[in-house]
């Protein structure tokens, strides 16, 4: 009910943070499932493994940006005082921010990673670990879509 009494100029901020939020855990469910497969499949695991990594860099990193950007300016058109101790924007400030040091971590592992694919040594190691990264951050977001939506106390 909320929603029906939102202004109309936070519509295209809230849809930015949404639609950003959207293509984020879309692009982490990509590279997660194509680091899983490099596992399953070690006859692939080099050319999945350059798709995830490229994924991460060309996907999850804008959607990122776009997500965060979004939840500013979101939050800055709806006047929350710092003080409001809203459970759900804390969660949701808590997960983007352990998310940005986990994509940056997995960046700095995945340009490691491509390097060596493209000298011909095995990067598959670095993209194991940055599919590990993924599917935390995807647990972490899938709390934080919760909380976004359900607003808890």
């Amino acid at each position: 009910m909320l929603a029906a009494i939102r202004p109309d100029d936070w519509n295209f901020a809230l849809f930015l943070h949404v639609f950003g939020a959207m293509l984020l855990v879309g692009t982490l469910f990509a590279v997660a499932l194509a680091t899983v497969l490099a596992w399953r499949r070690p006859d692939d695991a080099v050319g999945l493994t350059r798709f995830s990594l490229l994924t991460l860099l060309m996907g999850v990193l804008p959607a990122y940006i776009l997500m965060r950007v979004g939840a500013q300016w979101t939050v800055s058109k709806e006047h929350i005082p710092d003080d409001a101790g809203l459970t759900w924007l804390d969660i949701g400030y808590g997960t983007a921010d352990a998310g940005a040091l986990l994509i940056l971590i997995s960046l700095i592992l995945g340009a490691v990673g491509l390097r060596k694919l493209r000298s011909g040594t095995s990067g598959v190691g670095f993209g194991r670990a940055v599919g590990v990264i993924c599917i935390l951050l995807l647990a972490a977001y899938v709390v934080a879509v919760w909380a976004m939506t359900a607003k808890p106390t």
